[in-house]
């Protein structure tokens, strides 16, 4: 039987690569503040009501305020950001530049107290994914006019993205863990959807909201399995699994992103993006191998001693339940 983080870690993998095609139809109606606004807050909402209902408890008010950060990097950076790329980038190259997370998250591992520290093979693996990023996008930045400046536009928001996602997963890791995941992924969810729906306020998307039958099924399928069951899973696998081995998914989200896209709304899929996807994958490759590595290395240590404790200790609190 596959160990409840892993299986958790793997229902991030497959349902991920699905969500930017998702993001893509929703936008074809919702605007992409109410995209995101809508989704989390009743995401959030529904998870919190269960939890009532069934008894558990939510984090405690003191603690409101780590939740809250959280959902802002996240989420509000984390997947607003990708939301407002995709009006200007197609769904399968915005997941290949996502997919590069796993460089930002390096390097902010190298630059927290107690992180990961930069070496020489990492880097080798930076040069080789951001090669391929410049390989995926170059063509496209270089046209004249909007849309050479609108598709410029959703890369670099698709950077902030990949930052405000890897520095909300380092945080979240370290300062807003509680006993129960699913309590303290309701509020990150809470928080984050009211933070877009108040923009969404503030530009005055709610006057363009209409629902088409396609936009409204994708975003319901974004509501209930992109966000109420992937991201409390994805919370679930962090605090349980090492980072370097959650931000696998990196690997499996821009290949079924990229073939849906193609198959399903016709975007570009030729030998460049192949190309350029692959160097993507094998710079994560080359940096996930490393993180591997070290880890085994330190296995001996403290901090590798200390987490089968933990995870004991978990499984024991589980059992009695």
């Amino acid at each position: 039987m596959i160990p409840l983080p892993y299986l958790a870690w793997l229902s991030v993998c497959l349902i991920w690569g699905t969500t930017y095609l998702g993001i893509r139809v929703a936008l074809e109606s919702i605007p992409p503040a109410l995209v995101g606004g809508i989704r989390w807050t009743i995401a959030g909402a529904v998870l919190a009501l269960v939890l009532r209902v069934r008894g558990e408890a939510l984090p405690a008010p003191k603690k409101w305020g780590g939740f809250a950060l959280a959902g802002l990097l996240l989420i509000g950076f984390g997947n607003g950001a990708v939301i407002f790329a995709e009006q200007w980038v197609p769904s399968g190259i915005a997941a290949v530049i996502i997919g590069a997370s796993p460089f930002w998250m390096m390097g902010i591992e190298a630059l927290v107290p107690g992180g990961e520290r930069l070496t020489r093979r990492g880097l080798v693996g930076l040069l080789i994914g951001f090669g391929g990023i410049v390989l995926l996008v170059w063509p496209d930045l270089t046209v004249g006019g909007a849309v050479g400046r609108q598709f410029a536009i959703g890369v670099v928001l698709l950077q902030i993205a990949c930052l405000g996602w890897s520095a909300g997963s380092v945080y979240a890791r370290r300062y807003a863990r509680e006993d129960n995941a699913l309590g303290g992924s309701a509020l990150q969810m809470l928080f984050a959807g009211v933070m877009m729906l108040v923009l969404a306020t503030i530009r005055g998307e709610w006057a363009d909201l209409t629902f088409t039958p396609r936009a409204l099924a994708a975003e319901m399928y974004l509501t209930v399995v992109g966000s109420l069951f992937a991201y409390s899973a994805y919370l679930y696998a962090i605090k349980h699994l090492p980072l370097s081995t959650v931000s696998l998914y990196s690997y499996i989200n821009p290949v079924i992103a990229v073939v849906l896209g193609s198959l399903l709304l016709g975007e570009p899929f030729g030998m460049r993006i192949v190309i350029a996807s692959a160097a993507v994958l094998a710079g994560v490759a080359v940096v996930k191998w490393t993180g591997v590595k070290r880890t085994g290395q330190q296995a001996t240590g403290r901090a590798s001693v200390a987490r089968p404790a933990a995870l004991n200790s978990d499984v024991r609190r589980r059992v009695a339940r």
